[in-house]
């Protein structure tokens, strides 16, 4: 199990310096938290981005020794170290494309992925997520807040000291990268969970067991207008299901109350395994 966590960080800490060094330094490109910073240098300075990464989160481990669990703390150590090291080693990879646009989509892309194996094995690359727990501890703003004003401070005075744009290409940069980052965690099978309040439960429930393959649980609640005892049934399907359910609805109740949304991730008997998480 930690052999497994510790491979996934290294392999996304390589994907997310690849991204790095052959798209977003060669474009010029601004990054959030530390990264950011360390890139801002490089440009400033000339000073190497991997060794900046480094260092810069030394003070912010000092500051998160006591503030976070000390097992994730270590598997961050692990992963800004497997960064620099990675930054460093991919550091003569040659610019994929000279399009700042194309850079900062396919750099979200490629980071995002990355990001999201970092993710998913329960590791992080520090810096300012260490930062944000210790001032939202101070502050009455929250842990986001306190990461989205950093960044955008980061991106403000990347546009101040080179151009607007290289701000505004971060900005599609960083969003790519949140949004595969989420994919790469949750996947693309997103399901469905169904919430019906009938009075036809265990016809219907019987139906979807026997037609659909699905689980399903029965509880009772009660109306807060009428005051009246209802039946619920709850369960959760595949979006290929979602026909088949709200017709097995309609010919056994058309008078019933069906609620939709969407679950981004399911772990139990029947979809995904415990192991892994």
């Amino acid at each position: 199990m930690i052999l497994k966590r510790v491979l996934g960080i290294f392999i996304g800490a390589v994907i997310v310096a690849l991204s790095i060094n052959s798209l977003i330094i060669p474009n010029k490109i601004a990054d959030g938290g530390v990264t950011g910073i360390a890139i801002i240098l490089h440009y400033l300075f000339n000073w190497p981005i991997s060794i900046t990464v480094f260092l810069l989160n030394i003070p912010l481990f000092i500051i998160g020794w006591k503030l976070v669990g000390r097992s994730f703390l270590l598997y961050s150590i692990f992963g800004v170290s497997a960064l620099s090291l990675a930054l460093d080693i991919t550091g003569n990879i040659p610019c994929l494309t000279n399009d700042a646009l194309l850079a900062a989509i396919f750099g979200g892309v490629i980071s995002g992925i990355g990001m999201g194996f970092i993710f998913r094995s329960r590791g992080s690359l520090g810096g300012t997520d260490i930062l944000a727990v210790f001032f939202s501890r101070t502050t009455s703003f929250s842990v986001g807040q306190i990461l989205l004003g950093i960044d955008a401070v980061i991106f403000l005075i990347a546009a101040i000291l080179f151009r607007p744009e290289m701000a505004m290409y971060a900005v599609i940069y960083m969003f790519i990268a949140t949004k595969v980052i989420d994919l790469v965690q949750e996947g693309m099978n997103h399901l469905k969970s169904v919430i019906v309040i009938t009075e036809q439960p265990q016809a219907i429930a019987q139906d979807i067991m026997e037609k659909l393959d699905r689980g399903v649980t029965l509880f009772k609640a009660s109306g807060a207008y009428s005051g009246e005892d209802k039946d619920v049934i709850y369960c959760i399907i595949s979006r290929t299901q979602l026909s088949q359910i709200k017709e097995i609805i309609h010919r056994r109740d058309q008078k019933a109350f069906l609620a939709i949304s969407e679950v981004p991730e399911v772990v139990g008997e029947g979809f995904s395994s415990w192991k892994g998480h």
